[in-house]
């Protein structure tokens, strides 16, 4: 299983020297991966509450880093860890803006990015970007279509209900081919079929392993159905780490618990068949101090499983 660390793109230490420190510190340590997410609005009372156990938004969101010019940024200071975004907004930018920014990126970093959209959770962000907060399924699905249009064509055209993009010539290719791997946030069957029938895998948040391989298990028979190899799918397992200083009931893992109850819960996860799991140690309080040391001992205590 491979593993990765979110890098530190929210909250007051976000920032280059931190990106640039985290990102050599993490290749250096032996991750396999770094990770970037996506914020536009930190409202105190959001329409929606935060997804997450007790409802609230991180503080951390308050400050938020753009998710792509940090990845950027980021590969500038590496050579070998693949670069993800969990989640990027895909609907924020029309697409054939989005197209170019990933192309570029992935262009940049030699072919080490790992797309990985989301649809967010709070309608005031679709507000402030001028984007209607219903229809977001079919417009991710034609945004799909673009994406896979524009990435593998040397001349490209789109009319359809949303977007229309006038023939033109395509020559900024990404460096992988047909295209970095899609993978999606999603978690209602709607969304889990869309990920069997047409993406490159699933993004997940931490959760019970049985529950997640449930979920898996319909991915599985949708790309069956859709006569795809489902071992050509892969999954990237998100943990928002939220450390105690005693041991927690099993109930509680993974939304809370000590460093080791985290390292077995990943071990236990790779064991499971899960393809990769990284961890964000700073959407709470952590300074950046502190999450460089519990992503080294984090690291070495799920490789010395």
């Amino acid at each position: 299983m491979r593993i990765g660390l979110a890098l530190p793109t929210f909250g007051p230490e976000a920032g280059p020297e931190a990106i640039a420190g985290v990102s050599r510190a993490a290749e250096e340590m032996g991750y396999d991966s770094l990770w970037s997410g996506d914020r536009v609005l930190a409202p105190a009372t959001p329409s929606v509450p935060y997804p997450g156990e007790d409802g609230v938004m991180p503080r951390a969101y308050e400050n938020h880093l753009d998710p792509l010019v940090a990845l950027t940024f980021a590969a500038a200071h590496t050579t070998r860890v693949r670069l993800g975004t969990s989640t990027l907004n895909g609907l924020w930018l029309p697409p054939l803006m989005l197209a170019r920014s990933l192309t570029t990126l992935d262009l940049l970093s030699a072919g080490r990015l790992d797309v990985g959209l989301g649809l967010g959770w709070m309608p005031e962000e679709y507000t402030a970007v001028g984007v209607p907060w219903k229809g977001r399924g079919a417009r991710l699905d034609e945004t799909l279509d673009i994406l896979r249009g524009y990435w593998t064509s040397d001349v490209y055209a789109h009319d359809g209900p949303l977007f229309t993009i006038p023939e033109t010539k395509v020559g900024l290719k990404p460096h992988q081919r047909p295209g970095p791997p899609v993978l999606l946030a999603a978690f209602t069957p709607r969304g889990l079929r869309r990920i069997g029938r047409r993406l490159d895998g699933w993004l997940p948040a931490a959760m019970p392993l049985p529950n997640l391989l449930g979920m898996w298990a319909t991915v599985v028979r949708e790309a069956e159905a859709a006569e795809r190899d489902p071992a050509a799918l892969r999954m990237a397992l998100r943990v928002n780490v939220g450390l105690t200083d005693t041991g927690t009931g099993p109930d509680e893992v993974p939304r809370r618990g000590t460093l080791q109850q985290y390292i077995d819960y990943a071990r236990a996860a790779a064991e499971a068949g899960v393809h990769e799991l990284f961890v964000d140690f700073g959407q709470r309080t952590t300074t950046l101090d502190e999450s460089t040391d519990l992503a080294g001992r984090f690291l070495t205590g799920v490789r010395a499983g």
